[in-house]
């Protein structure tokens, strides 16, 4: 079994211990969730695992042959590259066998007659059977197309944030290695994108760790929770909703110690004044276990705090935003078309659908930041709006984090009319004292994202536009922030993927499909998923779908004959069928041998005659594919 096993695993940042001597391992089939605060080093944590950027001491002990593929939250891409020729720039070996393969053949054709060029192609054609590397190209097409990637000829330099993401989500998943590592894998991926990898995952026959905000997302694919707090790490077995209870649970018990530690201490303090001298073994025991509790009693017991967000806000007229006829289109894309809305105080409108439907740009036009083709927009008298951003706003890296709230102002006042200064407001958002004067390039993405929502909010605005809010923010902010709409009197407008927030956030929904098609539903988002799973599924029932026979006759139209590559892999896919056969017969034999009580073993035999079968009729399925086009 293929494990990786941590050992004294320590950090630091400057002054800061991110982390210090952890040890843990992960073997084989985990499905981990890693867990923590913005800034308490996870993705340091990964970069340290991934090799990217090694520890300060500790060891990683695996297998010579161990892979380990990371996604990176933004993702190292060559920019000259197309996106296909990008997934296949990485560093596994059945992409490494793939390129010399191409390289070896692209040789052939120049120099067809060489005997070194025909003993390379040789060994490069062996290494293509031995890791099964003819369908490496098919598999990353089908998850280019799941991720919504389709133009495989674009350049990376061409694409967006987003878009580079997802093609290094591609390069992974497609690489297969031992442990998959995957920084935010669901920031920029539409809902039913999302559906699909989490099914993707939990078949996946390695080792996850995974780090997301994603709260559905933990609970659907990870088995246990590794929480990275004041630089060290607890272990939780189960989900993230599990999670949730045996956290609480274990602080609980951790202050219930903390305060019998205290008691005892004083206790055993008033016998130590009383002069007691080390007479006895039985005396100087004691007094070694005092030394112990003294130095146990001045270790506080360390918890996340919350962030207690009670800021004022102006008042806010019942006419919020109204749009007329309004219709937008960017390009070749329509956006909206005719479309008529009225937003009033109080309203919480959750904007999801497709990527690249118009959801931010719509949202900038709510915020009077784009104009209209035609209509209106009408905006309320009493509106004061605060736009958060799907990119922070730049900052200078030499300002101080105070300083960059003072811009705003000095003080506010919160919901009881008290003054509270950005000091205060800087502890109530987890920046302590010692980081009021840090520059703000010291700070980690997320700390820096939590810093640029603590000044929106200092504006007391009535008005919060929300551009995906959940990316890159830490859990414990996020649930603080829902909290805190939920008193919120004013309206709330937010552009989610993320079905937990949608369902604690909105309780409206423009559901966007693109071509300016908007759905609206009334009620959470998780209800209106399920609703359109059933009206799916009826629609299948009525509506079988047909046959793809004519689309196969149209191909063989537009393909004549198999190219060189195609007829090398047609000429050993039937020994290849013949071998699976023959290993699918011998377990056949080792099942009718096999004691009928040993449950155990006849399910492992079955298993792997399944497996077996299904990797035949895929390979029998492409020798039919393949035969049409035999000369």
């Amino acid at each position: 079994m293929q494990t990786l096993r941590v050992e004294h695993l320590t950090k630091t940042y400057g002054e800061k211990t991110l982390f210090e001597d952890l040890n843990f391992i992960i073997n084989e089939h985990d499905r981990i969730g890693l867990i923590g605060t913005n800034g308490s080093g996870k993705t340091t944590l990964l970069n340290a695992i991934s090799g990217i950027d090694p520890a300060d001491s500790g060891n990683l002990i695996h297998a010579n042959n161990y892979q380990i593929g990371y996604l990176q939250q933004m993702p190292n891409l060559p920019a000259d590259k197309t996106v296909l020729e990008a997934v296949f720039q990485g560093s596994a070996p059945i992409f490494e066998v793939v390129r010399g393969y191409e390289q070896a053949l692209q040789q052939l054709e120049i120099d067809p007659n060489g005997t070194e060029t025909l003993a390379q192609f040789t060994r490069m054609e062996e290494r293509m059977n031995q890791e099964d590397a003819w369908s490496a190209e098919s598999d990353v097409k089908t998850v280019l197309s799941q991720l919504h990637l389709s133009s495989l000829d674009q350049k990376i330099s061409e694409l967006s944030g987003g878009q580079k993401k997802r093609v290094g989500l591609a390069q992974v998943l497609i690489q297969k290695p031992d442990l998959l590592i995957l920084d935010e894998p669901t920031n920029h991926l539409d809902f039913d994108t999302i559906d699909w990898l989490e099914e993707y995952l939990r078949n996946y026959s390695g080792a996850l760790l995974i780090i997301t905000h994603d709260r559905y997302f933990l609970d659907h694919v990870t088995s246990s929770i590794f929480e990275l707090s004041f630089g060290k790490l607890y272990f939780y077995q189960g989900n993230y909703e599990e999670y949730v209870e045996q956290k609480a649970k274990r602080q609980e018990k951790a202050l219930q110690q903390e305060h019998k530690d205290q008691q005892l201490y004083k206790k055993e303090l008033a016998w130590m004044k009383t002069g007691a001298k080390a007479r006895s073994t039985k005396q100087q025991a004691r007094i070694n276990r005092f030394e112990d509790l003294a130095s146990k009693v001045g270790d506080k017991v360390q918890v996340d705090q919350n962030i207690d967000i009670d800021l004022g806000q102006q008042r806010l007229g019942k006419k919020v935003l109204e749009l007329k006829d309004a219709s937008l289109k960017l390009g070749e894309h329509q956006i909206i078309q005719n479309f008529s809305s009225l937003i009033q105080a109080g309203d919480r409108i959750g904007i999801t659908g497709q990527n690249g439907a118009g959801k931010s740009s719509f949202l900038n036009v709510l915020a009077g930041e784009l104009s209209l083709d035609s209509g209106e927009l009408i905006i309320g008298e009493t509106v004061k709006a605060a736009y958060y951003r799907q990119q922070t706003e730049p900052i200078p890296d030499d300002k101080r984090v105070i300083n960059y709230l003072n811009e705003i102002a000095q003080n506010v006042v919160n919901i009881d009319g008290e003054r509270i200064s950005t000091t205060q407001l800087l502890e109530q958002f987890l920046f302590p004292r010692f980081m009021h004067g840090t520059l703000i390039r010291k700070l980690s993405g997320g700390e820096k994202r939590r810093l640029y929502l603590l000044k929106l909010l200092m504006m007391q605005p009535n008005v919060l536009f929300l551009d995906e809010p959940t990316n890159d923010l830490d859990i414990g902010t996020l649930t603080v922030l829902e909290h805190y709409l939920e008193t919120f009197a004013g309206t709330v407008i937010t552009v989610s993927h993320d079905r937990y927030f949608l369902d604690q956030v909105a309780s409206k929904l423009l559901i966007f499909d693109g071509n300016a098609q908007i759905k609206r539903y009334t009620g959470q988002f998780t209800d209106y998923l399920q609703t359109q799973q059933a009206e799916q599924k009826a629609s299948f029932s009525k509506n079988p779908p047909q046959t793809k026979t004519p689309a196969k006759k149209e191909h063989a139209q537009s393909k004549t004959k198999l190219t060189y590559a195609e007829r090398i892999e047609f000429e050993g896919l039937e020994g290849e069928i013949e071998e699976l056969d023959q290993e699918i017969s011998s377990l056949q034999e080792q099942m009718t041998q096999t004691n009928g009580n040993d449950y155990l073993k006849l399910g492992e035999l079955q298993e792997q005659i399944d497996q077996l079968s299904a990797r035949s009729e895929e390979k029998m399925n492409r020798w039919e594919e393949l035969g049409q086009y035999v000369e």
